[in-house]
């Protein structure tokens, strides 16, 4: 017998769309942050609440049965609206709050950390969120109020400015960067099952020139630790390089094009006075940065 009063709740959809989106109870439980048998134990309650088996319990994993493939859509329908209510409830309220902006790592430690400076000492209310992530936060789903993006974007429910472009180089120490190109060791930046482009540029070099791949990593602070001890040579963003002074640019008859930045906000929250006073803040500092980095 059903013991709840209240019938269908939000938060049960939450649960029965991580479950149907990531197909093991492990799996869901990381997405929503709660212990794997708080999961079966909610869906379970679900499914007698609505009188329907929702999933089949599989040995690999849980798979939607018919009936759960049918409120799949449904459900998803309710969480637009829930996040579109959260968007449209944030925009009442006063110069004030949380304010959560993601951005690729890089830009978040050396441009961004230091650009929210100033805003926090005239406007103590607001707090900064900084998330660094390579990953694209989906802001369609408000993982992030404001969001630093490298490459072309296109999404009609999002409101895209340009903050300029993020110049890239080949740097290295002076023993390192005078090597003919056949000697030359480069150190690359890669991200197992993701296709950066320049990552793909670095690798046509490195085939042209018959030099060799010294070290690979998916941190860009050990490649430039790795290029200062005199490993090798790593394509680096200019406004990073430029710290190092130790660090000489190999000139390059082909360098890398300079990739678009983007300051992103999704049409409905930037509505709320305390994320576009961060939003309008980030635009002029990143910029005004990255104008002074020939």
């Amino acid at each position: 017998m059903n013991n709840r009063k209240n019938g269908l709740e939000w938060d049960d959809l939450r649960f029965f769309l991580a479950l149907s989106r990531a197909g093991s109870l492990m799996g869901a439980a990381r997405m929503l942050g709660v212990e794997h048998s708080t999961v079966a134990r909610r869906i379970t309650g679900l499914e007698e609440a609505l009188g329907l088996r929702l999933f089949d319990r599989l040995p690999r994993g849980w798979r939607p049965t018919t009936e759960g493939q049918h409120l799949i859509a449904r459900a998803e329908a309710v969480e637009n609206e829930v996040v579109a209510l959260t968007r449209a409830a944030s925009g009442i309220d006063s110069l004030s709050g949380e304010v959560r902006v993601s951005a690729p790592p890089l830009l978040l430690a050396h441009l961004i950390a230091s650009a929210v400076v100033p805003l926090m000492t005239s406007h103590p209310g607001i707090t900064p969120l900084l998330v660094g992530t390579t990953e694209r936060s989906d802001l369609n789903k408000a993982e992030a109020d404001i969001a630093l993006r490298l490459g072309a974007i296109a999404d009609p429910d999002l409101v895209i400015r340009s903050v300029g472009s993020v110049g890239y180089g080949l740097y290295a120490r002076a023993d390192q960067a005078n090597r003919p190109p056949r000697e030359r060791v480069y150190l690359s930046f890669e991200e197992p099952g993701i296709k950066r482009p320049q990552s793909q540029w670095l690798r046509e070099k490195v085939s042209l020139e018959g030099a060799r791949i010294g070290l690979r990593s998916n941190d860009m602070t050990t490649l430039i630790n790795a290029s200062r001890a005199g490993l090798g040579i790593a394509m680096l963003p200019r406004f990073f390089a430029a710290k190092f002074p130790e660090l000489l640019e190999v000139p390059d008859a082909a360098s890398f094009p300079a990739q678009p930045l983007h300051l992103v906000m999704h049409a409905d929250i930037r509505l709320a006075p305390r994320v576009r006073l961060v939003a309008d803040h980030l635009y002029d500092e990143v910029r005004r940065s990255l104008t002074c980095i020939t």
